[in-house]
């Protein structure tokens, strides 16, 4: 038998996602002892063979971004110590996003600061999925690839068969991943003016379309809170939305209350362990393992979003690299 020429490693924060995706490559997943010093200094310790190999970390920065975040760089400098040949952290979920640009003073630019440490740790590449913003792939200087939850959810909310369906953008930054939405759904879209105060309330001033009567899908790429999600929700119900239910790429769900502003039903993916809130949960499993599939065989990873994508068509499992 040819000895598989990747490896998978998962970090903490999520390892059921990791092992499906281990599991649609046709392998398993790398042993690793960990351990927390009394003080909360992280131990790691790689128990395979990685020499010479492509190793793979999957870790969501989710729940709790700081330990996840430490755990994955320590696992990366373990590896390269180990002499693997790269390493690529697969992110579903990539942690301090939202400070992107330097909007008032003496503020931090936290996504450039996690890819800095990123690439100063070891990591060859980026696997990550619906970055808060796009412009993150240009804070680094090695190959990111910014995988899309929509089609997955699109599919979902196509086999539910809702009647007369819009599509609301709960503010305007979600303006354009909502116009998308409302094409591939080929329904109407509509637009909640929202202004944000500061990182917990929001102020909703007005509603752009017309939802009377219509069942409607609030889309965004992450729930933290929820709070712009409720008073879009809100929004809706007071201008008369028949159905309002959401379809979101990480949810957190840190806030309770979905239900006591009418929202019927949440679709999530799983690139976060699932929390206390309750959603519709649709894996991204098979598209991860495509990409990195993809990544192992040096084929373009904008094939998986073709027409006649096997991850678009049927969730099959690929190529068994193992063998």
């Amino acid at each position: 038998m040819i000895e598989c020429p990747f490896a998978i490693f998962s970090g903490s924060s999520h390892e059921d996602l990791a092992r499906r995706i281990a599991a649609d490559l046709g392998t398993s997943l790398g042993s690793v002892f960990r351990e927390t010093f009394p003080d909360g200094e992280i131990g790691i310790q790689i128990q395979e063979n990685v020499r010479g190999k492509d190793v793979f970390i999957v870790q969501s920065l989710a729940r709790n971004p700081n330990r996840n975040l430490m755990e994955l760089l320590i696992m990366v400098d373990a590896l390269k110590r180990a002499s693997a040949r790269s390493v690529i952290a697969v992110l579903p979920y990539f942690a301090y996003a939202r400070q992107d640009r330097k909007d008032k003073g003496r503020v931090p630019i936290t996504a450039r600061l996690v890819a800095n440490l990123l690439e100063k740790a070891g990591v060859a590449r980026v696997l990550t999925m619906d970055l808060h913003t796009e412009q993150i792939q240009g804070f680094f200087d090695i190959p990111v690839d910014n995988l899309y939850a929509r089609p997955i959810l699109v599919r979902t909310l196509q086999e539910k068969k809702v009647e007369n369906l819009i599509v609301v953008s709960p503010d305007v930054g979600s303006n354009k991943l909502a116009r998308k939405f409302a094409e591939d759904l080929d329904v109407g879209l509509a637009i909640v003016d929202k202004r944000r105060i500061d990182s917990r309330r929001v102020d909703v001033h007005a509603l752009i379309g017309d939802v009377e009567g219509r069942n409607v899908v609030l889309v965004d790429d992450m729930c933290s809170t929820g709070s712009t999600l409720k008073l879009a929700a809100q929004v809706c119900r007071e201008y008369g939305a028949k159905s309002v239910r959401a379809a979101v790429t990480h949810a957190l769900l840190l806030g309770g209350g979905f239900e006591e502003v009418g929202i019927e039903e949440i679709i999530a993916t799983d690139t976060v362990a699932p929390g206390s809130q309750r959603a519709t949960i649709v894996s991204v499993a098979p598209l991860f393992a495509q990409a990195i599939g993809c990544v192992v065989a040096a084929r373009s990873i904008s094939s998986l979003y073709a027409p006649k994508s096997k991850v678009m068509d049927g969730y099959e499992k690929i190529d068994n690299f193992s063998a």
